[in-house]
């Protein structure tokens, strides 16, 4: 692949991730309002952001989630929990969108992936921020 046509796929990949941008909104912010959870503080969320920042791995934030309900219940246990949702949103709508951008530019999707999820925690980060101290 030239260095154009490599420069152009990844514009397109972008402008996929760009145009991802409302339903990864839309899904944390759900998470966040409708799943069950306890007192999750926003550093704690944002050490899940960190984690995401820090790794190429969709499993190793899984894992991560997995780790912090074994030790305490802030982020939620079982069916209908606040983590239990994060991970179901990883493995099935942002895996989902990454796939159908990846496909649009013959692209490999894993590394688009990565990217959704980041841009997702992110969001939610912000989304508990506000429900914590900007919802009064």
């Amino acid at each position: 692949m030239s260095e154009f046509s490599e420069q152009q796929q990844q514009l397109k990949i972008q402008k996929g991730i760009r145009q991802a941008e409302d339903d990864l909104v839309s899904w944390i912010e759900d998470a966040l309002d409708k799943t069950k959870y306890g007192d999750l503080e926003e550093s704690q969320f944002r050490n899940l952001v960190r984690v995401s920042d820090t790794t190429d791995s969709a499993e190793v934030i899984k894992n991560f989630i997995r780790y912090q309900v074994g030790r305490d219940r802030k982020w939620g246990r079982g069916e209908g929990s606040l983590a239990e949702r994060i991970v179901k949103d990883i493995d099935n709508n942002i895996k989902k969108a990454a796939q159908i951008i990846a496909e649009s530019c013959q692209a490999d999707y894993k590394p688009i992936w990565l990217e959704l999820i980041r841009r997702y925690l992110g969001y939610g980060a912000r989304h508990l921020k506000y429900k914590r101290d900007g919802a009064a």
